[in-house]
């Protein structure tokens, strides 16, 4: 008897919730569907999680946006099979909900999530830390000290993780992200659900990552060689600061280790006025040609800021198909200038949107950073006409996925990847929602309420699921005290 007693035990107390689990799984709402409580069953017997189960989700009832240019779609439906959308229509073709988690959005935009096609993601703990200043003397006098003081693997992950609750929450699904110790972010993006192209950065001077700069290739090989394949969300790529404080010798050795793995390269590339004088053994009339003698600039290279080029450097970044990310609220912010985006379109060149790190915007919210985009275009060209909302929304969604080298993102159909957003656009500020230009002038990243990446539902109802925020930032708070004590 006691024997059948321990079987009834086992089967009452541990295998009827799991059979209950499995029965009931598509009438739970989002926040039980994901929560650590409701799969500590299945992870412990069956090693799964909100992470590796596959899932199906269909949010029924929206206003569709599937690109930038795209027609708003009204009372539609969008469904999601594992890391893909896998169909998308009106509520008059909307399949039943068996099997599904549904997301009624009745209210809501769904629109392809946003692109960050530049982020020091780690910086976020220098938020306010040195501002009003020049960008050399930013970058000199304080933020390369703070960093030789204070940057270490455990700032970086907590960091780059606390940057990825600011991202998400304000609708950024992906983000191209260039610091040191580049294994932790990587990791932090990872557990934090951002879809992430990460890349290591490299100088000619010694950094906490890389204390022997004559070890920085072989530190970005190793970083390349443990994350390439290892995540479907992480991308491994390699970041060359910049023609000044990188030797000739060093960007092309870091350009080849690029293209010999694979992975895209990145580079800052006239960001100043002065860059040019202060280029290490300059092969060039300027910053751009100065690349273009190296061989850096091809398919497989994204440009960062690129502010101060003439007609000839505009022609030679468009003709080598060169991916350019602009930051509009950082270089205004240093004063630095305003790139030439529009003349860069013009010329049939790839443009992405970021938003730097925040120690120099001093937020992550690329609804912000598509305004200032737009009216710093039109003010500089003296044309209200120049950069319509339609082409910066492009430059945060589709284009800005391909200047970073993604192809698998950026616009809702079949087929894509399942990075998309909710938006609640029945706000007072939203209010009428005549078309997607109101994103552009109007909206903030306060108005997303949902996040789903790879086919994964990130946030809902604004409550970020994929790890505990609070967490992180009583970490912040500690590693800020120690900053300050410094400073």
């Amino acid at each position: 008897m006691t024997g059948l007693a321990d079987i009834f035990t086992f089967i009452f107390y541990t295998l009827t919730p799991i059979i209950r689990l499995v029965i009931n799984i598509s009438h739970v709402s989002p926040d039980q569907y994901y929560s650590n409580d409701y799969y500590s069953n299945l992870t412990q017997f069956f090693g799964c999680g909100p992470g590796s189960m596959t899932k199906k989700i269909l949010i029924r009832g929206c206003t569709l946006l599937t690109e930038a240019a795209a027609p708003l779609r009204n009372d539609h439906f969008v469904t999601i099979e594992g890391p893909l959308v896998s169909s998308l229509g009106s509520m008059a073709q909307c399949p039943g909900t068996d099997d599904y988690l549904v997301i009624d959005a009745h209210s809501n935009l769904v629109m392809p999530g946003l692109v960050n096609g530049h982020n020091h993601s780690a910086m976020t703990l220098f938020r306010g830390f040195a501002d009003d200043l020049s960008l050399h003397s930013w970058l000199h006098d304080h933020i390369f000290p703070a960093e030789a003081a204070h940057v270490n693997p455990e700032m970086v992950y907590w960091s780059a993780k606390l940057a990825a609750a600011e991202m998400i929450s304000s609708g950024t699904t992906c983000v191209a992200d260039g610091y040191f110790y580049s294994n932790h972010a990587a990791q932090a993006f990872s557990d934090a659900g951002v879809r992430a192209v990460v890349g290591h950065g490299i100088v000619d001077f010694s950094v906490p990552s890389v204390p022997d700069p004559s070890k920085n290739i072989e530190t970005v090989e190793s970083f390349i060689d443990h994350w390439q394949g290892r995540s479907p969300l992480v991308t491994p790529a390699v970041f060359a600061h910049s023609p000044y404080t990188c030797s000739p010798a060093t960007l092309v050795e870091a350009k080849r280790l690029a293209d010999r793995k694979g992975v895209r390269f990145f580079i800052h590339l006239a960001e100043s006025e002065e860059e040019q004088q202060q280029i290490i053994d300059p092969r060039g009339s300027s910053p751009t040609n100065h690349l273009e003698a190296l061989g850096l600039l091809d398919r497989n290279c994204t440009c960062i800021h690129t502010i101060w080029l003439d007609n000839e450097d505009i022609a030679t970044l468009a003709a080598r198909r060169v991916g350019i990310v602009t930051c509009p609220q950082s270089n205004a912010k240093l004063a630095s200038g305003i790139a030439p985006v529009t003349a860069l379109l013009d010329q049939g060149a790839t443009v992405g949107l970021g938003t730097d790190g925040c120690a120099s915007n001093n937020s992550l919210d690329l609804f912000r950073e598509m305004d200032m985009l737009a009216k710093l275009q039109k003010l500089s060209n003296k044309d209200a006409t120049a950069m319509s909302a339609k082409e910066v929304l492009n430059c945060a969604t589709d284009s800005g996925a391909r200047a970073v080298g993604l192809d698998s993102i950026g616009s809702i159909t079949p087929g894509m990847a399942a990075d998309l957003i909710l938006l609640d656009i029945h706000r007072s500020h939203l209010v009428p929602f005549y078309s997607q230009d109101t994103l552009v002038y109007g909206a903030t990243g306060s108005d997303v309420d949902s996040v789903i990446i790879d086919g994964r539902l990130v946030m809902h109802d604004k409550k970020i699921l994929t790890f505990e925020v609070d967490e992180v930032i009583e970490k912040m708070k500690i590693l800020a005290e120690t900053v300050a004590r410094a400073a």
